[in-house]
């Protein structure tokens, strides 16, 4: 495991640690020269003119996300970014003015396609980690932790999980079979770890679509990408329980990496996942599970109960969200649920890997 750790030929991500420091500072500086240019370039643009009240908008809130009815068959459109239309969704409400935003508990963008409202729903409850709560909060509550910990999202995955999180993603694209020319869709796949290997993977011929239900992960995700030159990857907001934006049979692989715990309706997010999946396809779940060691069980819970607080506060000065977060993997469900669910939803020869003593399961299943 060291020596995969310290591979810097197989982990496009590796960075030496003598020059860490110095490292951090030339990407912090990138980072903000390239903010620079990018509000340069924005305050020359003429502003949106909004026909319906002869005002001008925000034009930032017209140009960030692909239209799903945008997107061509077989043909890379990844620096083509235009935000979803906001007008198929009837309930939304008006942008909120800086009063009422002030009181708003999340960010109403993340918030999008919500399936649970108290009349769909009425007092159902869910869990929010430990929490009993209605399930109509859910997906808020979950948005407000995403956009807390967005920016820095990538370097606590690091410190968490010690650097072995890339292992795991790699050993899970180890199983994807992802070929050249196939289409896939990496579900709640924020920063796009695994959106950028198969951005290469699946060649000029092939597509990639990187979702996320929150626009802050997911315009991490967007820079990151467009950055490395994936001009073969699109970037859509979509709620993992009904990825409503996708046509039935669109792509050849489905992978979520870390997300479906997160979720308010698991079993309707893999009803959707078969329905979008073609024929053939398969399915890929990375998500932290049930240790099959007791002793590294009891270990696992202090270093998550006491130590991630600390680093949350520390690093993204939050400790709440990351103790959600660990309360979330224990509120998951073990390997062979999750194995009875998929083959429920209707996905055939599915298994499960366990990954350092079942930490971490893989979960992989296919559509006849």
């Amino acid at each position: 495991m060291t020596d995969a750790l310290n591979n810097k030929n197989t982990n496009p991500d590796y960075q030496p640690s003598a020059n860490g420091h110095i490292q951090d500072q030339l990407v912090k500086d990138s980072i903000v020269h390239k903010q620079h240019i990018s509000a340069q370039a924005q305050a020359r643009q003429s502003p949106v003119l909004d026909t319906s009240s002869n005002t001008a908008t925000d034009s930032s809130h017209s140009a960030e996300f692909t239209q799903v009815q945008d997107l061509p068959t077989g043909t890379p459109q990844g620096q083509q970014t235009t935000i979803p239309n906001s007008s198929t969704n009837t309930s939304a409400p008006a942008q909120p003015n800086t009063q009422t935003a002030k009181q708003t508990a999340f960010n109403q963008r993340d918030d999008i396609n919500n399936p649970h409202t108290s009349d769909t729903d009425g007092a159902e409850e869910t869990h929010f980690g430990y929490k009993t709560i209605n399930k109509a909060e859910k997906q808020a509550r979950v948005a407000d932790v995403f956009t807390s910990v967005a920016k820095k999202y990538d370097i606590m995955n690091d410190l968490m999980s010690f650097g072995i999180h890339r292992l795991w993603k790699r050993y899970a694209i180890s199983l994807s079979g992802v070929r050249a020319g196939q289409h896939v869709l990496d579900i709640a796949g924020g920063t796009g770890d695994l959106a950028k290997v198969f951005s290469r993977e699946v060649g000029r011929s092939g597509h990639v679509v990187l979702s996320d239900i929150n626009a802050a992960m997911l315009e991490v995700g967007r820079e990151r990408l467009i950055n490395a030159g994936c001009n073969n990857v699109d970037f859509v907001l979509a709620n993992a329980e009904t990825l409503a934006p996708f046509d039935d049979e669109s792509f050849d692989l489905l992978t979520i990496s870390f997300g479906l715990r997160n979720v308010t309706d698991k079993d309707a997010a893999l009803r959707a996942m078969y329905r979008v999946l073609k024929p053939g396809g398969r399915l890929l779940i990375l998500e932290f599970s049930k240790p099959v060691f007791e002793p590294l069980s009891k270990a696992y819970d202090l270093y998550s109960f006491t130590a991630l607080p600390i680093m949350g506060k520390l690093v993204a000065n939050d400790s709440e969200s990351y103790k959600y977060l660990a309360e979330s993997i224990r509120m998951h469900p073990d390997q062979q649920t999750l194995k009875q669910m998929m083959e429920q939803a209707g996905f055939e020869n599915c298994d499960y890997h366990n990954l350092t003593a079942g930490i971490v399961a893989v979960h992989r299943g296919f559509k006849a």
